[in-house]
């Protein structure tokens, strides 16, 4: 700290990690923060390079493809900020938000000073099934809109294709808020016929119906405390979003058959792959429940907007994958590259049955090119596509996901078990699917 004593006080004043760095990239200051969370004393930092301490790199992250607000920060002299993939003291990856910040030394000199706040770790990002991975700019971007959605109490609406991981969204941002420790519940709408909405939600008492023997509470109530997940919320009835509605609007619930008000403290999180406001439009959305449940949105990308993840994507299924006692399932190379060519109209959801289907029929834990069944949707072969794969301004993400039914429906004989089964949907929203495209 000899060349700014003057900033050591202001070094001391954060109590998130920060750090100060000069031109050349090199640690002139660090908190204690900051050395704890990267297992580093004061004096081993000082001089160090702030890549090799948090990108365990050789080179500054912009070499490496990412958003440097070293280099933004000393070009444009206003604050950057980005979210980044830190190692930690034990060497392992977590996810940080950046700002980067000019701050003026003495005799004219300029430094960085570089607030470090954790978003998650790579552990964090995970649930039972499934871990949310990526160092993209679109994954991390979405994940920073996630963090920031998760410290709020307002509903939020997820966005997005089928199988980019709106449930494990979901999940991150209930495991990040301040309702963590209480339950989370999800009910996808298009599995639920239209009738039993009502029941599912609020419950019912005993002779509600016929046929009902007793008490049952609903999916508010289970939630109580906690989050709400509804996904796929275009296919609720009309009827029952005014229901809906009302329960946003003042929290009270009645199961049917009673005259009694329930209250529930429940933050609802809603996904869908529609356009909602195009549905509104049409009468099949009521517009004032679509304002009331888009309070926040975040649009998750798609696995073609994020293509550089597919190999770590692929490497996190893999280990899944494997038997305990077996060797580990690796991919080689030009399967690898197979799989980078393809559109994935099946998003993330579909690269996982792609590489499951391919793990059962490979030699010796190897899955190789011949492994790798994509169907017809290659980048190279897309007939929306232009010069170096690139989608033509009329491409049609519905064309292609039309495509895609119909021959599933031609492989499978017309079986839409199986071709729901494939697609990771219900009967229930592959039979819209098909009305839609006019495959029935």
């Amino acid at each position: 700290m000899k060349n700014v004593p003057e900033l050591q006080s202001l070094i001391d004043a954060q109590e998130n990690p920060f750090v100060l760095i000069d031109e050349h990239y090199r640690i002139v200051a660090a908190n204690r923060a900051y050395c704890l969370n990267y297992g580093v004393s004061v004096s081993e930092v000082m001089g160090r390079l702030c890549h090799e301490v948090s990108h365990l790199s050789s080179v500054p992250c912009h070499q490496n493809g990412e958003d440097c607000p070293h280099r933004e920060v000393f070009r444009s002299g206003r604050m950057h900020e980005v979210v980044h993939i830190h190692f930690d003291r034990h060497h392992q990856k977590e996810y940080v938000r950046i700002k980067g910040h000019p701050i003026a030394g003495g005799e004219g000199r300029r430094y960085l000073g570089e607030a470090i706040f954790r978003l998650a770790g790579s552990e964090e990002a995970s649930c039972k099934e499934m871990q949310m991975i990526g160092s993209s700019p679109a994954f991390l971007s979405c994940l920073d809109h996630l963090s920031r959605a998760a410290k709020s109490e307002a509903q939020v609406l997820l966005l997005g294709e089928s199988g980019v991981g709106k449930e494990l969204a979901a999940q991150y941002i209930h495991r990040h808020s301040s309702r963590c420790d209480k339950p989370f519940v999800t009910l996808n709408c298009a599995s639920i016929a239209d009738s039993l909405f009502e029941d599912e939600l609020f419950g019912h008492e005993r002779g509600a119906f016929t046929g009902c023997i007793g008490r049952k509470p609903g999916l508010f109530e289970a939630a109580d405390g906690g989050v709400l997940f509804l996904d796929e919320v275009g296919e609720i009835p009309v009827p029952m979003q005014a229901k809906l509605l009302r329960v946003l609007e003042t929290g009270e619930f009645r199961r049917l058959g009673s005259v009694e008000t329930l209250r529930a403290d429940v933050r609802l999180v809603f996904a869908t792959n529609r356009d909602l406001l195009g549905m509104a439009k049409a009468g099949q959305f009521r517009l004032d429940l679509y304002y009331r449940i888009a309070a926040i949105d975040v649009r998750l990308p798609s696995l073609r907007e994020r293509r550089g993840d597919i190999p770590a994507l692929a490497e996190a299924m893999l280990a899944r994958m494997t038997r305990a006692g077996s060797a580990p399932l690796r991919i080689a190379g030009e399967a690898m590259e197979k799989l980078l060519s393809h559109s994935f109209p099946g998003n993330v959801r579909e690269l996982g049955n792609i590489l499951q289907k391919a793990a059962a029929v490979c030699d010796h834990g190897v899955i190789t090119a011949a492994h790798v069944h994509l169907g017809n949707h290659p980048l190279s072969h897309d007939s929306d596509a232009g010069p170096a794969g690139k989608p033509t301004e009329d491409a049609s993400i519905a064309r292609i996901e039309a495509n895609h039914i119909s021959e599933l429906l031609a492989r499978y004989n017309g079986h839409r078990r199986n071709v729901a089964d494939a697609l990771g949907i219900s009967e229930r929203t592959l039979y819209r699917k098909l009305g839609r495209y006019g495959l029935a």
